[in-house]
């Protein structure tokens, strides 16, 4: 329960690769994928999870090699927070930035499909904003996978 079967740099190692890894993956799967769960997305994040714990862990089941694994993750997580909390360029190249899918009332259809974005998401989120398609000025897809929209003052 208490003895390392692994070296514990091994176990660190396992962590970074695979968290540059699954990171770089969600970023190829599209905002939406990040940003709002259907119970697809959900399936897969949980079977990604657990096709890579035997690859984290090396085959390691003591609680020592948990606590490395998990410690490196969570500083992992922190020092990508705080990079791209004071780059712009970092945080672009990681996050994304916001992307333009309507614009003066009409719907940028292949932006849409370029973002795997549903037209009826758009639409669930001008209803939302208390807006109607025609008074819609812009609508962005956040790098979070929200649809943010701007009204026309009148």
């Amino acid at each position: 329960m208490w003895d390392l079967s692994l070296p514990w740099w091994e176990m660190v190692l396992r962590a970074l690769v695979l968290y540059a890894a699954l990171l770089l993956l969600m970023r190829l799967s599209g905002r939406r994928t990040v940003g709002q769960f259907t119970p697809f997305d959900l399936l897969v994040v949980m079977l990604l999870s657990e096709s890579v714990s035997n690859a984290l862990s090396g085959g390691e089941e003591s609680v020592p090699g948990g606590l490395i694994s998990a410690a490196v993750l969570v500083a992992l997580n922190a020092t990508v927070a705080t990079i791209t909390s004071r780059s712009t360029a970092v945080r672009s190249r990681l996050e994304g930035d916001p992307i333009l899918i309507g614009k003066d009332g009409k719907l940028l259809h292949k932006v849409l499909r370029q973002e795997r974005v549903p037209e009826a998401d758009v639409h669930q989120a001008l209803r939302e904003a208390d807006c109607d398609l025609e008074s819609m000025q812009c609508a962005f897809l956040e790098a979070d996978g929200r649809i943010s929209i701007l009204t026309r003052k009148h």
